[in-house]
């Protein structure tokens, strides 16, 4: 099977209404809404890296498009279509199925459209997808908006596919090979959020990205933190380093005014959310244990480790 039918066989659907040209020619086309932003990102996962071996090609599928759709919620973005890179070791038919399932799967259930791509030969598998989404111009939510006092707040739970990564076969795996990208909670926190960052690296070490792009510091009341029930056999240190600095759990983490909260939960978002801290003054990330100062050593996924 040849690279042009690996697209045509697998990759090529129909495409959405909205896109002027999609698989099959040099470049796709597209024409951008009235007064709108795009919002562009772009994310690589390599087999054993990033996924272990034997996940399921349906699962690596799903997650490849994922993890770029809660990249595009972060900015408070409508998600809009992918292109995908895709270097094989071999052509496994049966593998390509499965994956191709998985990735439109994900796709449908947010309503994008892959539009284009590539496919090659290599020793390693790695996927590489690129998302594009939309936006009110001027409306993006940015890492550098985050105010004094601000509150900070988490959707779902944290440190479940760090969890699973490390217990593979527990329930919680499907949090690890399944993410949820919050676009619908993403999009509702647009003009509401001051801040917002999607927690891919581990919550400590995302939420220093906000502090440090916004120029503040904030601290962490740890009891506080989101932390699923399956983890509560686990010390309170464990619980703290898997939500902390276990990373994979596309959840977003945002800063919000108190006001604003209270609007954000009039409108009864699709997902959980949980206040955790406040943004302060002085610069660095502190944590507390009910009300008292708690030191914790802590490092979040390194990509060159």
């Amino acid at each position: 099977m040849a690279e042009f039918s690996i697209i045509e066989t697998y990759f090529n659907r129909k495409r959405d209404a909205c896109v002027d040209l999609g698989v099959g020619d040099d470049s796709a086309l597209l024409t951008p809404p009235a007064n709108q932003q795009l919002v562009i990102c772009a994310d690589t996962l390599i087999a054993g890296r990033h996924f272990p071996l034997d996940t399921s090609p349906h699962a690596v599928g799903w997650k490849s498009v994922a993890v770029n759709l809660s990249d595009i919620a972060a900015m408070g973005a409508k998600p809009q279509s992918i292109l995908l890179a895709i270097s094989l070791p071999n052509i496994d038919e049966e593998w390509l199925q499965e994956f191709s399932n998985g990735l439109y799967a994900c796709c449908d259930q947010y309503n994008v459209s892959l539009i284009g791509g590539d496919t090659t030969q290599s020793p390693h598998l790695t996927i590489t997808v690129t998302a594009l989404g939309w936006i009110e111009t001027g409306q993006a939510v940015t890492r550098s908006g985050a105010q004094i006092d601000d509150l900070i707040v988490v959707s779902g739970s944290l440190g479940d596919a760090a969890f699973a990564l490390q217990h593979l076969g527990h329930p919680l795996q499907r949090r690890l090979d399944y993410p949820t990208p919050r676009c619908e909670l993403g999009q509702l926190l647009k003009g509401l959020a001051s801040s917002m960052i999607d927690v891919s690296d581990g919550l400590a070490q995302d939420l220093g990205h906000i502090l440090e792009a916004s120029k503040v510091g904030a601290t962490i009341e740890l009891r506080q933190l989101p932390i699923n029930i399956d983890l509560s056999q686990l010390s309170d240190t464990m619980q703290w380093k898997y939500a902390l600095a276990g990373g994979d759990d596309y959840e977003l983490c945002f800063t919000i005014n108190a006001q604003n909260y209270k609007e954000l939960l009039q409108l009864q978002p699709n997902v959980k959310t949980t206040i955790i801290g406040k943004i302060t003054q002085e610069c660095g990330l502190t944590f507390e244990k009910d009300g008292l100062d708690h030191p914790l050593q802590l490092h979040g996924y390194q990509h060159f480790a």
